[in-house]
């Protein structure tokens, strides 16, 4: 049963749909984000990363060097490292990990892919500061799961070694919005429609076809990735797309840990600084903190 902040969360959603006629500066936003905010007694260090800019974000004192790179989300058009500062903070502390925030490219100004491109430079730009990829784990929300898998992808094509693990939160990984759960969780789902992304797909792809295995890594050779944690939502539109890239990572043989949730709306990680102590991201948190223990050097 979902608990009471996560019944106020919903409502809030509920109460602003998505509008298609918003111009991609209105949906960004003009205000702060809550979500730059991050936990008390939490530093937040910015970076240059092979000519991308990235945070580090620690929380107290961390009990490990391996590290989390975390990629937000936002239809590969909104939000940053910056606003990403809560849940980075939130994950460093569940982890007793450094989380490095990259502020990846964004669409329509930069299309695809940028993103991807963005991602693998950072990647190698820890390599290179002496962090190996056995001590990195990647993971990210919505496009920033699809994003994450996306990474895997491209190390895979090139012939460069996985990081340790993955974890993929509500994750993007199909460009084509054909899973069933678009229509089957449509009034469940407050937040995400096959109409919204139906557009921020097409303008991030510009024209690339959608079952690009970098765009879309469902359709990616997934054979040798490391091991996943997927948290994703029952009620959620994009709950198919997820199992679909769960289904065939195992038929690939990745071992991946499936964790899906009931009630929660998409990417139910990034609502601390909105309804805090929710104890459903609570709990994710804390699970995602377990998995970083048990791949971790």
């Amino acid at each position: 049963m979902a608990s009471e902040q996560l019944k106020t969360l919903i409502a809030q959603k509920r109460a602003n749909p998505y509008d298609p006629n918003q111009s991609i500066a209105s949906l960004r936003g003009n205000g702060p984000d809550g979500g730059s905010i991050p936990r008390p007694d939490t530093k937040v260090v910015p970076c240059d990363a092979n000519g991308v800019y990235g945070e580090w974000v620690t929380h107290a004192t961390p009990t490990t060097e391996s590290v989390f790179v975390f990629l937000h989300g936002g239809g590969y058009y909104r939000s940053s490292a910056k606003a990403s500062r809560m849940i980075a903070s939130n994950l460093s502390t569940a982890c007793g990990c450094r989380c490095f925030t990259v502020d990846y490219r964004l669409a329509p100004e930069h299309p695809f892919p940028a993103a991807v491109d963005d991602a693998y430079a950072v990647f190698n730009w820890l390599l290179s500061q002496g962090i190996s990829a056995g001590q990195i784990i990647v993971g990210g929300s919505s496009a920033g799961g699809g994003l994450t898998a996306a990474l895997l992808a491209k190390l895979k094509l090139v012939g460069e070694s996985q990081p340790a693990a993955a974890v993929l939160l509500s994750p993007w990984t199909d460009l084509t919005q054909s899973a069933d759960t678009f229509v089957t969780n449509a009034d469940s789902d407050p937040t995400i429609s096959k109409v919204y992304l139906d557009r921020m797909a097409a303008q991030y792809l510009k024209g690339t076809d959608p079952t690009n295995p970098l765009a879309s890594p469902v359709f990616s050779d997934m054979e040798g990735l490391p091991p996943m944690l997927v948290q994703v939502g029952k009620s959620e539109t994009m709950f198919g797309d997820a199992l679909a890239y769960v289904e065939k990572a195992r038929q690939a043989g990745v071992q991946v840990e499936l964790d899906p949730y009931d009630d929660v709306i998409h990417g139910w990680h990034n609502s601390a600084h909105v309804v805090p102590n929710m104890p459903e991201a609570v709990a994710a948190i804390a699970g995602i903190g377990k998995f970083f223990k048990s791949h971790s050097a």
